[in-house]
């Protein structure tokens, strides 16, 4: 009578469980593995992958006997003649990959085991439970009773793949950004900036002058944790091994300045920046980027992760680099231009310190060299003028092209005997020039004066500039006195 009731108890236990309960015999399974034994088999997970029909003759051994109210519910069948018709709709796809890890527990000797897998309802909605089998006491030799438990998982697992669809969605964000993106800790940075404040320092930009080797020390406090592939490219390096291999290459020189703007602006709590920048490739080209620098939401206490975006703006930083040198330059000669020379000549005469030596250049001939050759042979006598005089400066000198084929060289500080000195230079580098370069040769007029204050600069220009056209009118005198010997009869 104990018995009985003791079963009935049992009965009711499994009918009312709040999860799925299957009991099923698995003897017919035990069975066709001891076949396969005494057949030679002794890797079953092979003898399966061999073979799929073997996984469904292991499915076909297995007779279920006895289900709760919950696996009804939950697969939705309306008794258990209903689910038994619709276990193959029941056990598919996914399910079968899962099936057959588990068969090869079973085969190991593995009387109890706990594995993931995936069902679905009659009605085709996708389950993932959580399967614990195990074969019950007093059949572990048949295999006669085995007690399976499905927990449904599903919603779990929806919430685990739509977080791992999302860190995935933003991990391609990251990894195939247009610019080069850094995931940073300046937990280090801050640990040293703190140690500052405690000792008392309220004036941090005076602390970062007179103590520059701090900058350093909150430099290599910087651990580097992520990078992405524009920034692979960018800094020229193979992977993220290398990257942080070559960052005393990359974080340097001209960067120390604006990391120390950062660090003081962190100081004062900002904690979102931007800023123009320099880094350099790791074979040295340097890189101007525009950086921008966030402390992420919630690692505001101990900036232990820091983003980083770097925007190489190289380009328009040499076509800005361009675009002023060719506002203050000569684009023929590369010598400065007009411009240049009216702002310079203003600015010498404002600070009012002399002497200042003007040297007045024109180059001889360059009409004729226009009509015989083309324009293109005069450019070509231009540029070779504005080498000769780019070499005979030196800072701070200057040499401008302020017109066709007029120059002028202003030396600050020459007297008299230093403009000579320049003159004879010229007269060498002209005829090494000339030397060098076939064709019609080189030629310039040239005039010297020296401004002292007390004058206006404008007053030594002109003197310089009739000397120039004394100088030209003597050349070409001299020319046409040729031309006329040349002409005369034998």
């Amino acid at each position: 009578m104990a018995d009985m009731t003791a079963e009935q108890d049992w009965a009711q236990l499994f009918e009312l469980a709040p999860v799925s309960l299957w009991l099923e015999d698995f003897s017919a399974l035990r069975q066709l593995f001891q076949r396969w034994r005494e057949q030679g088999v002794s890797d079953l997970r092979a003898h399966l992958a061999a073979d799929p029909e073997r996984l469904r003759q292991c499915s076909a051994a297995l007779r279920v006997l006895q289900v709760n109210r919950q696996t009804l519910q939950m697969f939705g069948a309306q008794d258990l003649e209903a689910l038994l018709q619709g276990l193959p709709q029941i056990f598919r796809d996914e399910m079968l990959v899962h099936h057959a890890e588990d068969m090869v527990r079973l085969w190991n000797g593995a009387l109890e085991y706990r594995s993931q897998t995936v069902n679905y309802t009659l009605d085709g909605r996708r389950l993932d439970v959580l399967l614990h089998v195990r074969v019950l006491p007093g059949h572990e030799q048949d295999w006669g009773r085995v007690l399976l438990s499905l927990e449904d998982v599903s919603e779990r697992e929806l919430a685990r793949r739509a977080l791992l669809g999302s860190e995935r969605y933003a991990q391609g964000l990251f990894e195939h950004s247009p610019v080069s993106l850094w995931v940073e800790d300046f937990s280090g940075v801050k640990r040293l900036l703190d140690e500052v404040r405690e000792q008392g320092i309220t004036d941090f930009r005076t602390f970062t002058d007179v103590h520059p080797d701090f900058v350093e020390r909150c430099m290599a406090q910087i651990r580097v944790l992520d990078v992405n592939r524009q920034t692979l490219r960018m800094f020229r390096v193979p992977d993220k091994a290398a990257l942080i291999e070559a960052l005393p290459l990359i974080f340097r020189d001209e960067m120390r300045r604006p990391f120390t703007e950062q660090l003081i602006d962190l100081w004062n709590g900002q904690l979102l920046q931007q800023r123009e920048t320099v880094n350099y490739s790791r074979d040295g080209e340097m890189l101007h980027v525009h950086l921008q620098f966030s402390v992420l939401p919630g690692y505001e206490q101990d900036w232990s992760l820091v983003q980083v975006a770097l925007t190489d703006i190289s380009a328009r930083k040499k076509a800005e680099a361009y675009l002023e040198f060719l506002g203050k330059h000569d684009a023929l000669t590369k010598l400065r231009n007009r411009s240049f020379f009216n702002d310079e000549l203003n600015r010498l005469e404002r600070r009012g310190l002399g002497p200042v030596a003007v040297l007045v250049v024109d180059v001889n001939g360059l009409k004729a060299v226009n009509d015989a050759c083309g324009h293109a042979a005069g450019d070509a006598l231009l540029r070779r003028a504005g080498e000769v005089l780019a070499k005979a400066v030196e800072a701070p000198m200057t040499a401008s092209r302020i017109g066709g084929d007029e120059f002028v060289l202003l030396m600050p500080g020459a007297d008299e005997q230093a403009g000579e000195q320049l003159l004879q230079q010229l007269r060498e580098l002209l005829e090494l020039n000339n030397q060098f370069h076939g064709g019609e040769p080189l030629d310039l007029s040239l005039g010297l004066a020296v401004w002292r204050p007390g004058e206006r600069l404008e007053a030594s220009l002109h003197r310089a500039d009739t000397l120039m056209y004394e100088h030209k009118r003597r050349y070409y005198q001299t020319r046409e006195h040729e031309r006329r010997a040349g002409a005369a009869p034998a």
